[in-house]
């Protein structure tokens, strides 16, 4: 079967490597290079890299629909059967769907049709889910709408952070390809159910203010925020002014886990060997690990041998984060 992949993050790897071994990948499709890290130098997405050592074709187009480019033509010439498509960075534009003869499928990082968009694997755990998985789909001109031809779940565990369910979900994501694209080389077309959307969720894309602490809920609920942040933007609190300089200063958080005890929410009670202990809406977190700035990452109880964090301090004076609601 003539395939062609569209991808380009790290996560996306793993579907490439499926695709390849059970299906003729005439092309792979990625965003271009953009400039990355501290020298900003121009940097090619993952999927570019392991495709070229694959020796496949990359296309990079800047712009997919037909008003703005010639991609779509060229990809008609490419005359491919099936298109894959998995963290691919933009909506496809209805001339390209309409390309190969069995249409576009994506997989996506959430059970649909919970966690539609950018980041579902964040905000699974941002959420509390207890499971997630992933989920391919007959892709149409909707974000995340077209009907579902088959899932795969897995429980999210107490340690998972977004970076440890990534490298699951990505390989989850290989497993469904594995699966589906060989049955459909022989002619086994997938059952294709629509999503009820009156069930449908969304995941936008997050930016540093969503990596706040908001004590005011659950500590169940502040540990999976925490980790779904984890490792972008990253999950911090501000220490009160005066405390490590004249101005409030971020804490960056790591490793959150469920502990006992009560007070006000974002009140410290205590460190010890576990961590920092700090009260929620509903029972206490406990940091085992932080980071002030400019410092290195270390355990709670050495960064507070040379910052006194005294018990009764009020992190972030309490306050919610709207952004989480």
């Amino acid at each position: 079967m003539r395939t062609v992949f569209m991808g380009s993050p790290e996560f996306a790897v793993p579907c490439l490597a499926a695709l390849h071994k059970h299906s003729e990948v005439i092309a792979v499709v990625c965003q271009p290079d953009k400039p990355a890290g501290r020298g900003q130098k121009q940097t090619a997405p993952a999927v570019k890299v392991f495709a070229e050592s694959l020796q496949l074709p990359v296309l990079q187009p800047q712009f997919l629909r037909p008003s703005k480019s010639s991609f779509v033509e060229t990809l008609s010439q490419l005359r491919p059967e099936l298109i894959v498509v998995v963290a691919y960075g933009k909506i496809l534009p209805p001339e390209l769907l309409a390309i190969p003869t069995h249409g576009c499928w994506n997989v996506h990082g959430s059970i649909l049709p919970r966690y539609r968009g950018a980041a579902p694997i964040q905000w699974a755990l941002m959420r509390g889910e207890e499971r997630t998985g992933v989920t391919l789909m007959q892709m149409d001109a909707g974000l995340d709408t077209g009907p579902m031809l088959q899932t795969l779940e897995l429980p999210i565990t107490a340690d998972d952070t977004a970076g440890t369910l990534h490298e699951k979900l990505s390989q989850l994501g290989a497993q469904l390809l594995t699966q589906a694209v060989p049955a459909l080389s022989q002619g086994q077309v997938p059952r294709a159910i629509p999503q009820d959307n009156a069930l449908a969720t969304l995941a936008p894309l997050l930016d540093k203010e969503h990596g706040r602490a908001d004590f005011t809920r659950s500590a169940r609920l502040v540990c999976g925020h925490l980790r779904g942040v984890d490792p972008w933007p990253g999950g911090y609190t501000l220490l009160p002014k005066g405390l490590a300089g004249p101005e409030a200063v971020p804490l960056k958080l790591f490793l959150p886990k469920v502990s006992s005890g009560q007070g006000r929410p974002g009140e410290v009670l205590g460190v010890d060997r576990d961590g920092l202990h700090v009260a929620c809406g509903q029972g206490v977190v406990v940091f085992p690990e932080a980071q002030l700035p400019g410092r290195k990452r270390m355990p709670m109880q050495a960064l507070c041998a040379g910052l006194q964090i005294p018990r009764g301090t009020l992190l972030d004076d309490g306050r919610p984060n709207p952004l989480l609601t």
